[in-house]
């Protein structure tokens, strides 16, 4: 027998061997894994079918699909919907136009350009909380930074309650969320910018093509993978935003910033409707799923 037909003989007996080795050593990071995500996920989609309510002692009966039959014909769950889409295109739409333009800019050869590279990740660096409290008190309309400055350019001459206004709060809300995400986008498109070959501009410049021309044909075709990643993940994120509308808005005024997590939110933290609003996430999930699901399909496509 040579030495590498018993090479392969001992690695084959030893293969289960080793893959029960592997497994204990995987076990101590899946284990937080199982308890703290899987285990409570299977547990709200089981408590989406099921009558669950707040308090001790409270007897939970299966009941199907009857909170999804309520889901239906609950017309502000379907408000809240459509306000999370207005909120959620919006956000993700700014954050790429706004996040391409100063991508361009920090690629350029400008002085001072690793200084304006740190600056632009500040707001990402900043905890949702602490954004929503800076962005309330620019917002507030006796003492407002906002006010202030549109009183002294002579744009306005009354207090706008930006936040508390049916016409203002949401416009104001979409602003805070663009600003506090910009960085990410940004930083993924300018990292994409840098992978881009100079000969193609170069080229481009020998042939006469402007400015406008070598982004139209040059920069966002070699963008396209990138693009497509950045604003599908921005949707998701922008989609399933809580913390940073409820330090804000809380949902108001009169529901005009009820985004469908803050509404789940509100049906089990505040009316004890925890089957109710385990039905609702699962919704979201669901929807969630759909768009990696046309995501991973497209990616899958252009890779092919």
């Amino acid at each position: 027998m040579t030495a590498a037909t018993t090479a392969t003989t001992r690695t084959t007996s030893g293969g289960p061997r080793r893959q029960m080795d592997a497994l204990w050593l995987l076990l101590p990071a899946m284990l937080p894994v199982l308890l703290l995500s899987v285990f409570p996920l299977l547990r709200g989609i089981y408590l989406g079918f099921t009558d669950a309510r707040a308090g001790f002692n409270q007897e939970t009966h299966f009941t199907g699909l009857e909170n999804y039959q309520q889901l239906l014909g609950d017309g502000l769950f379907w408000n809240s919907f459509r306000i999370g889409l207005t909120w959620a295109v919006s956000v993700t739409a700014l954050q790429f136009v706004l996040g391409l333009g100063l991508a361009l800019l920090l690629n350029l050869q400008l002085r001072g350009r690793g200084l304006a590279r740190v600056l632009a990740v500040v707001p990402w660096a900043m905890p949702p909380v602490v954004v929503g409290v800076m962005w309330s008190l620019i917002y507030r309309p006796d003492a407002g930074l906002l006010n202030e400055m549109l009183y002294r350019l002579g744009l306005s001459d009354s207090a706008t309650n930006w936040l508390g206004d049916f016409s203002t709060a949401l416009p104001a809300v979409i602003v805070v969320g663009v600003w506090a995400g910009l960085p990410v986008t940004t930083v993924v498109l300018l990292a994409g910018l840098q992978g881009i070959p100079g000969e193609l501009y170069e080229a481009a410049a020998v042939d006469g093509a402007g400015g406008w021309k070598r982004l139209r044909h040059i920069t966002l075709p070699q963008l396209r993978t990138v693009v497509v990643a950045i604003t599908t993940l921005n949707f998701i994120w922008n989609f399933n935003s809580f913390d940073l509308v409820y330090v804000l808005t809380e949902g108001g005024p009169g529901g005009r910033t009820m985004l469908p997590m803050l509404f789940a939110y509100e049906e089990a933290f505040r009316y004890g409707n925890f089957g109710y609003a385990a039905a609702l996430g699962n919704v979201m999930v669901l929807v969630i799923v759909a768009l990696l699901v046309v995501y991973l399909r497209r990616r899958v496509r252009e890779a092919t």
